[in-house]
């Protein structure tokens, strides 16, 4: 297990407040954000575009963070595509899969909306759209998922960690279901990637997506995508860098992974992601989880036995806590933590609306934690939490 306090000094922030914010983003490790400073100060040109010496070393720095995230997860460099968050990598699936009318897709009530509108808006192309409820923590049974498909399901999405709930979705059974009925899968990485173990070949999705700015602790503006068979998967960005030949008549596209990372790409974002994604697998992806879900199990008993609060969400969670104080707005929860305590949570729907009104309630409270995250935070958390409901009484 890596030390929390030696770990927390590569993060300046933390000096100032403390941040239970990390399901929407984390901080940045220093040696991340030198890295991207190395960038700019002494090679920046760009990628895949030149012979002169700095190209080339611009391109080498972007060419080894994709093998280092490609390495993380354990797949294939060729499958391995950079976009700029898990919203853009979902959209790239849903607009460049080779839908049909009548074609059938699956999704949870429990989806970020980056991992629920894409599909919705499919109904544009004459494609069906189911939404499978979970309990009310937050668990879909995958049973359930196995129902809802009929003979004209073509894709199955399913976020692996809620963003909400901090319920851990099966996903290696829901996945093992797409595989007997000849579904196609995506799975939603965004608050499981760098927060517990994926081995990609293991688990075996058709898609997996994470954005770069959340567990992976890189800058925001970098995103994975991996497609298992990329030539199934139309390019929705044509331009320069994704093309081996053009003709005034036609063109002829680079296989996987150029042919989608169309542009100039954010190099230094990128660099900086390989970089973090280094830190994060030198701590251990399975310490970094352990850590965070004994945090977050310790708040969510906490806050539970406080009279006014309610607690939502499985008791096998992730690192992801929502709660509300009875009789109080979720945001003026917020403000009253930040305010008198510097205390950094997210409140309101969290994007992902359809799971909060699954509760019932508009809006909550979320706390998210981190590698860097301490008892001695929630401790802090669960004070002031408390001395808020006491002002109702």
């Amino acid at each position: 297990m890596y030390d929390v306090l030696t770990v927390r000094e590569d993060f300046p922030v933390l000096k100032d407040v403390i941040y239970l914010d990390n399901a929407a983003t984390t901080q940045t490790p220093v040696q991340a954000v030198s890295a991207m400073l190395d960038y700019f100060y002494k090679y920046a040109a760009n990628h895949g575009r030149g012979a002169h010496r700095l190209a080339r070393e611009t391109t080498n720095h972007y060419e080894d963070a994709r093998e280092m995230v490609a390495s993380f997860f354990n797949m294939d460099v060729a499958n391995t595509i950079f976009t700029k968050n898990a919203t853009e990598s979902i959209n790239v699936v849903s607009r460049g899969f080779p839908w049909k009318k009548g074609d059938h897709v699956i999704v949870t009530l429990v989806e970020h909306h980056s991992n629920l509108l894409p599909w919705m808006r499919l109904k544009e192309l004459g494609v069906e759209l189911t939404v499978v409820k979970p309990d009310q923590g937050g668990v879909v049974d995958p049973e359930d998922i196995r129902s809802a498909i009929n003979d004209r399901t073509r894709l199955i999405a399913v976020n692996h960690v809620s963003n909400v709930f901090g319920s851990i979705q099966d996903i290696s059974k829901i996945i093992g279901i797409a595989r007997q009925e000849g579904v196609k899968i995506l799975v939603d990485g965004s608050q499981s990637a760098g927060n517990m173990p994926i081995d990609i070949r293991s688990i075996d999705p058709d898609f997996f997506v994470c954005p770069g700015h959340k567990g992976l602790l890189g800058p925001q503006g970098t995103g994975v995508l991996y497609i298992k068979e990329p030539d199934m998967i139309e390019p929705i960005f044509l331009g320069g860098g994704m093309v081996s030949s053009v003709t005034p008549d036609s063109y002829k596209m680079e296989p996987s992974p150029a042919r989608f990372e169309a542009g100039t790409p954010n190099i230094p974002g990128v660099i900086g992601l390989g970089r973090a994604v280094q830190y994060v697998k030198e701590l251990g992806v399975g310490s970094i989880g352990k850590h965070e879900i004994s945090l977050a199990k310790e708040t969510a008993l906490r806050l539970g036995e406080l009279d006014a609060v309610e607690v939502y969400g499985p008791k096998n969670r992730a690192g992801v806590v929502s709660f509300n104080v009875v009789g109080m707005n979720s945001h003026d929860v917020a403000m009253i933590l930040d305010q008198t305590h510097n205390i950094c949570v997210r409140s309101g729907y969290h994007c992902a609306m359809p799971g909060i009104d699954h509760l019932g309630v508009k809006g909550t409270v979320r706390a998210s934690f981190a590698l860097y995250n301490t008892v001695e935070e929630v401790e802090t958390l669960v004070k002031t939490v408390s001395d808020i409901t006491s002002l109702l009484s």
